[in-house]
């Protein structure tokens, strides 16, 4: 018992010695090639074996032809494990090489596509985190062009809308100015209508600008929804009634919501007024609001014959308008996204679906 517990100690120093001299070794060579890394662990692991070996070897007394033979076993597993470790490594380096040249392609802007058969379980892996990655990205691409385009053509629209009432104001002015305007207080109504429907404009900027940067500040409070529609339905009457259009807001659940009703208000009044002005006179909006699954649902049925499918994603998109035409009533563009961004702040979803002979605009709200 007392050989074995001395052969146990002699082997065990002998490897040891090996271990920190390799640990030593693999610091000092940590940031190179890993073929330069897997060969030094091969090194180590017979240096090991060899060290304890010869150890126990000397304290044995061995002969010279016994210890020759150990030590030529010992060199031959060496040498065979030192090519496999190459080999591995150099196998293993030349894929992480092809790895690093496809993500550098997606860096760059392109697509990433993964090498094909990785060697080990860590760089498949590897391979496929940056293939969700890659199409995160070209998602993310594909929404900044989308909003870079929008910007555009919000800031091209609303230099539009402004200019032309300016141009109003202006000759209205000269009119006034110069005494040649028969009826004056008729262009004094015009030149107020312009700068009322202005204002709005700019307000509505404002306001979009302060949900884009985050610093809408909600204040909210336990509300009715039927108090908030009724209110909502109160204001924009006199609306609907010059344009023929028939409010309903008879389905109208009493649930109760914890909202800002000063946003939520400009919420309901930004979709019904955009329901109200697409609905052609002698049609109908209606106004529903019921508790779901998903928390409550407000929603505004209009009469304006469909969204086209392929519009219905930028629906709520910035200085979207539904057509090219630059009509004063067509507005700036800026409502529905105003509407996008005041329900998100209140953790809710807008979302918008064609029914029959109109669309449906669909507002969720998290349950009181």
């Amino acid at each position: 018992m007392k050989d074995v517990l001395l052969i146990v100690l002699f082997a065990f120093l002998g490897a040891a010695a090996a271990g920190l001299l390799g640990a030593g070794v693999l610091r000092l060579l940590r940031h190179r090639s890993l073929v330069v890394s897997l060969s030094v662990v091969a090194g180590v692991a017979v240096t090991a074996m060899l060290a304890g070996t010869l150890t126990v070897a000397w304290a044995m007394f061995l002969s010279s032809h016994d210890l020759y033979v150990v030590t030529t076993v010992v060199a031959m597993a060496a040498l065979v494990s030192l090519a496999t470790a190459v080999l591995l490594g150099r196998w293993v380096a030349a894929h992480s090489r092809e790895l690093t040249l496809a993500t550098r392609s997606f860096g760059d802007g392109g697509t990433f596509a993964a090498p094909t058969g990785q060697p080990t379980a860590e760089l498949a892996e590897l391979a496929r985190e940056l293939a969700a990655t890659s199409a995160k990205l070209d998602s993310s691409r594909e929404r900044e062009r989308a909003l870079e385009a929008s910007r555009r053509e919000l800031v091209a629209w609303i230099s539009h809308d402004l200019r032309t009432p300016l141009a109003g104001l202006r000759a209205m002015a000269e009119a006034l100015e110069d005494g040649m305007a028969a009826d004056s207080g008729r262009y004094l109504r015009q030149i107020r209508t312009e700068v009322e429907r202005m204002n709005g404009m700019v307000g509505d900027l404002f306001e979009l600008s302060r949900i884009q940067a985050g610093s809408l500040t909600l204040t909210p409070a336990r509300i009715s929804l039927y108090d908030l529609v009724g209110d909502a339905l109160a204001g924009v009457d006199p609306l609907a009634r010059e344009h023929g259009v028939r409010l309903i807001g008879d389905r109208i659940d009493e649930v109760p919501v914890e909202v800002d009703g000063k946003e939520m208000s400009r919420v309901l009044g930004n979709l019904l007024i955009n329901a109200i002005r697409r609905t052609p006179p002698d049609g109908t909006v209606a106004v529903a609001a019921h508790r779901s699954d998903g928390g409550v649902v407000l929603s505004v049925t209009d009469g304006c014959g469909g969204i086209p499918e392929e519009d219905l994603p930028r629906v709520f998109d910035t200085g979207w308008r539904g057509s090219h035409a630059r009509t004063p009533p067509a507005g700036a563009g800026l409502g529905l996204a105003i509407v996008r961004g005041i329900v998100e702040a209140h953790a809710g979803r807008a979302e918008v679906r064609n029914v029959q002979g109109g669309c449906c605009f669909s507002v969720t709200l998290p349950a009181a």
